[in-house]
């Protein structure tokens, strides 16, 4: 998965890229790109503009390897979509440097130290309640760097539009974290303490943010198509009291052209 995008968009907004490829009857191979718009690190208030890469290959017996959702399986069973994967969580930097997905850290993590990217095991479940209106939950497990924590979600999607050419859909979602996540993201041990100046803090589990998405794909020429998402994210909890939280709510936004094969 594209650490780059992981930085750039928060997990909602991530789900509905990712959520733009879909089982296949036949195999599928979908190229993509375009640029994300969102905050250096959760709970920052600086910007920052990552690309998106798109290459996603859907088989027709379900098995997918994607820049976006990974490598993994997913299926359905009637109105219940399912999948399992091996994704990538982005790493998160202390000092304020240039890539090639733009700048990334930030001087006001100084002496916090960097957060190591990790392997991930990532669990999905959507159901449709309606014909229009779907369900979800998401689990995302580390499998490396295991202290990082692990994270999960649960989310409602509906879709406000549809024709044969244009689709618009709405949806809301809440993030959760386990004790390790939370201190991983938002804590302040003494020895960064010490490092950094900020003052020890030490968040506990539970509910952390709440996100909400806007999305708009219009596909045209047959396989080619257009996507462009608007959102908000917002902190809340311990998160939001995070001595390294510099603002709690932030717009994220994302547009990208896909051709698939």
């Amino acid at each position: 998965m594209n650490s780059s995008v992981i930085k750039a968009v928060p997990v909602l907004l991530l789900s509905l890229l990712a959520s733009r490829t879909v089982a296949a009857e036949e195999n599928v191979f979908t190229v993509g790109g375009g640029v994300a718009v969102g905050s250096r690190y959760s709970g920052s208030d600086e910007r920052m503009v990552a690309p998106v890469l798109q290459l996603d290959y859907a088989m027709a017996n379900g098995l997918f390897a994607s820049t976006m959702r990974g490598l993994g399986y997913g299926g359905s069973a009637g109105p219940l979509k399912y999948s399992v994967a091996l994704g990538v969580r982005g790493s998160r930097s202390e000092s304020d440097e240039r890539g090639v997905a733009g700048k990334t850290g930030s001087k006001y993590l100084k002496g916090m130290g960097d957060i190591k990217t990790s392997a991930t095991a990532n669990f999905g479940l959507s159901y449709a309640i309606f014909e229009r209106v779907e369900v979800s939950a998401r689990a995302e497990l580390p499998v490396s760097q295991r202290d990082n924590g692990a994270s999960f979600g649960i989310g409602i999607t509906g879709q406000l539009y549809q024709t044969p050419s244009d689709s618009v859909s709405l949806s809301l979602g809440a993030n959760f974290a386990d004790s390790k996540y939370a201190k991983t993201y938002y804590g302040v041990n003494a020895t960064q303490s010490k490092n950094s100046g900020y003052r020890e803090f030490t968040p506990k589990s539970g509910l952390y943010g709440v996100d909400a998405g806007l999305s708009w794909t219009h596909t045209f020429q047959a396989k080619w198509s257009l996507t462009g998402m608007a959102g908000v994210s917002s902190l809340n909890g311990d998160a939001s009291k995070s001595p390294l939280t510099r603002k709690k709510t932030a717009p994220t936004a994302a547009i990208y052209v896909s051709r698939s094969f």
